[in-house]
């Protein structure tokens, strides 16, 4: 009897994956593929469900002869495994990255003579509502506040953008490339106290109140589901820090980053150009400490920045404060530096390693953006954060487009290289 072969990575089953299934069922033995978390977070979107409750919902549908574990996106463990003698999929993957995927497959059946066969994409309101109903899940704080533990755990290094509006983290929720045949996204997005003020003409010095930055939280949770890894600057006083730490709880928020140090805030980037002051060991560890006590999920995360490379304070003491901010129960480790080559970085990092093999490390390569991710994960970071990459690339462009208007009086000039008006509306979800 011949094999009908095709993967899902949904949570809920609807009419579209039943027409599917039925399309299978003409051709042979049904067997499905359950994407799995791993795949499915680098493919499509973070499930909302376990992979044991996505197997045991699968296994459920009537006409499915067989369930298995899909953990290649680009299908090749399956193929290779079962060799069908068809591979459904809905037409929506012929365009877009989702094509490279298509064009692998494609090439992989035809290598021994099976067929794939594209089934028409079912969208209508009733398929939109549990779509829209899924990714409002996703986006409740429950969820996504767990979800960087998760992805720690998943995923060899998770990578975060920074977005500082609505319209910057619909950039990072939505941006997906093909590179190699594969698919890749950003897990998580950083909200910067950099470009926060930035984006408000303020300056860096902790200006900015801690409402008015809970309002860019709330334009991006609104109409995002990626986790979000919060810049809390010094953190405040700890009196200070422990609401901070209850509230961006309550919104959903997955981790908040401090630094050890005190005064009136500098950016890292200036180093000892200017006075800055860093908190003794014992002053951090205490604000750590009652932040921990303060919050009531085990999901979120404090992680504590050390500044001991920035301020030129050597390796030792950077070590030892991050032993000390663990054992008052930081969940994480921000090591920076502003030196063009990664050499203290990885230092740090595999000194660090030698004595913690758990807590996760998380690094921002925006001096030393030389070395990859790949890179850094060998050396055993968790977390890569492209702090402000978004904001830099912004303002030239828009400081030129200025420029340019100013100088014909007309916007012809600058028509070419502007983004389409309808192409950023589209990016914009109605309900």
């Amino acid at each position: 009897m011949k094999t009908a072969y095709t993967c899902f990575c949904t949570d809920v089953i609807h009419e579209g994956h039943l027409n599917i299934i039925n399309e299978a069922k003409k051709r042979g033995r049904v067997i499905i593929g359950c994407l799995s978390d791993a795949a499915s977070i680098r493919y499509n979107k973070f499930p909302t469900v376990s992979q044991e409750e996505r197997l045991k919902l699968y296994r459920s549908i009537e006409g499915v002869d067989e369930v298995v574990i899909q953990n290649d996106m680009l299908y090749d463990d399956v193929i290779n495994l079962i060799k069908p003698d068809y591979v459904l999929h809905g037409d929506n993957w012929k365009e877009g990255p989702e094509k490279a995927i298509r064009d692998h497959v494609d090439g992989l059946v035809k290598e021994y003579g099976g067929e794939l066969v594209d089934i028409p994409y079912t969208y209508n309101e009733k398929v939109k509502k549990i779509d829209m109903q899924l990714r409002e899940k996703l986006a409740m704080p429950e969820y996504r506040r767990k979800r960087l533990r998760q992805l720690i755990s998943m995923t060899p290094i998770v990578k975060a953008m920074e977005a500082h509006s609505g319209l910057t983290g619909l950039i990072v929720e939505k941006t997906v490339v093909e590179h190699d045949g594969k698919l890749d996204q950003f897990d998580a997005m950083w909200i910067s106290s950099l470009c926060d003020s930035t984006a408000k003409g303020k300056p860096d010095i902790e200006l900015v109140d801690m409402t008015s930055r809970f309002r860019t939280i709330d334009d991006i949770t609104e109409v995002t589901t990626k986790p979000i890894i919060f810049d809390g600057d010094t953190g405040g006083l700890t009196e200070h820090f422990v609401y901070t730490v209850r509230s961006l709880e309550k919104m959903g928020v997955s981790a908040v980053i401090i630094e050890d140090k005190k005064g009136l805030k500098k950016n890292s980037l200036f180093g000892t150009e200017v006075k800055q002051t860093q908190a003794t060991i014992e002053e951090m560890s205490a604000k750590i400490a009652a932040g921990k006590k303060a919050q009531l999920t085990d999901d979120f995360m404090i992680i504590a920045r050390i500044e001991s490379l920035i301020l030129e304070q050597g390796m030792e003491d950077a070590l030892a404060r991050a032993h000390a901010f663990v054992a008052a129960g930081a969940d994480g480790i921000m090591i920076h530096s502003r030196r063009k080559e990664p050499d203290e970085i990885l230092e740090f990092c595999d000194e660090f390693r030698a004595d913690n093999k758990e807590t996760p490390i998380v690094v921002v390569p925006s001096s030393f953006n030389v070395i990859t991710e790949e890179e850094l994960a060998a050396h055993g970071v968790n977390i890569v954060i492209y702090a402000n990459q978004l904001t830099r690339s912004a303002f030239p462009a828009m400081q030129k487009t200025a420029e340019d208007i100013l100088r014909y009086h007309r916007a012809k000039e600058v028509d070419d290289r502007l983004m389409k008006i309808k192409d950023i509306i589209t990016l914009i979800d109605e309900l």
